[in-house]
C-alpha cells in the first residue's frame, strides 16, 4: 500500500508529498516546495530514495537543495527543464521577488521520459509527460494514485501564460492522457485539494472529456 502525506509549503501553498511503502523508514518526495521545515522535520531519520519533480517552477523546487544535501538523494526531472534548477530566470524565482529570493540548485541527477517506470519504495511509478503548464511537466501514476503537479487541479487546470506554457498542449495532456485513466484514480495536485479523474472529466469547467 502506498502511504501519502501532504505538506502545504511556501507562500504559494504548494503541495509537497512524502510517500512511503511497507517500510516507513524509506520514502520519496514529490515537489519539495519553499519553506520546507515541516517536511524536513518529518523525514529526520528516514532514508529518502529520491526527489521527483513534476516540473521545475520555483514553488515546486524551493526545498530541493536543502533536502538533497541532507539526504544525499537524487533528483528526477524532465530534460526539457534540465537547466531550470540552476537558473532563477527559468524557474521563475527572479520574476517574483516579492514571493521568493532567486533560487538555484544543481541540475537533476536523472532525466524523466514518457512511459518510463521508476521502481522506488517497493512501488512502480509510471511517468506521463503532460506538458502545457510548462514544457517538461510530468505526472506520476502509481496504481490508482496520480500526482499531477500543476497540470490538473480540482475544478481547475494549470495556467499556460508562463514561459514555455501552451494551452493546446495542456488540453492534449488532459484529454489524451489523464482523462483516459480510470475514473476512480485519485488525483493529488500541486495546489489545492485532492480529486478524482472521474470527477474532473465531467465537472472541470476548463477542460472536459
Amino acid at each position: 500500500m502506498l502511504n501519502v502525506r501532504s505538506y502545504n509549503l511556501g507562500p504559494l501553498q504548494t503541495n509537497a508529498y512524502l510517500l512511503t511503502g511497507s517500510d516507513p523508514a524509506k520514502g520519496i518526495i514529490i515537489d519539495p516546495g519553499m519553506n520546507p521545515a515541516a517536511l524536513v522535520r518529518s523525514i529526520e531519520g528516514m532514508d529518502i530514495e529520491a526527489i521527483l519533480l513534476t516540473h521545475a517552477h520555483f514553488d515546486h523546487m524551493g526545498g530541493v537543495d536543502e533536502i538533497r544535501k541532507a539526504k544525499k538523494c537524487p533528483v528526477y526531472l524532465h530534460p526539457l527543464e534540465s537547466e531550470w534548477l540552476s537558473s532563477p530566470k527559468l524557474n521563475g524565482s527572479l520574476q517574483w521577488p516579492d514571493v521568493a529570493p532567486p533560487l538555484s540548485t544543481d541540475p537533476a541527477e536523472y532525466d524523466l521520459a514518457e512511459g518510463q517506470t521508476l521502481n522506488l519504495i517497493g512501488h512502480s511509478f509510471r511517468v506521463l509527460h503532460t506538458p502545457g503548464h510548462s514544457p517538461g511537466s510530468v505526472s506520476f501514476l502509481c496504481g490508482n494514485d496520480l500526482f499531477s503537479g500543476d497540470v490538473l487541479f480540482k475544478l481547475g487546470v494549470g495556467r499556460t501564460d508562463l514561459p514555455g506554457g501552451r494551452e493546446r498542449d495542456l488540453v492534449d495532456s488532459l484529454r489524451g492522457k489523464l482523462y483516459r485513466l480510470d475514473e476512480e484514480v485519485k488525483v493529488y495536485p500541486g495546489h489545492g485539494s485532492r480529486t478524482t479523474i472521474g470527477f474532473e472529466r465531467v465537472r472541470n469547467p476548463y477542460v472536459t472529456l
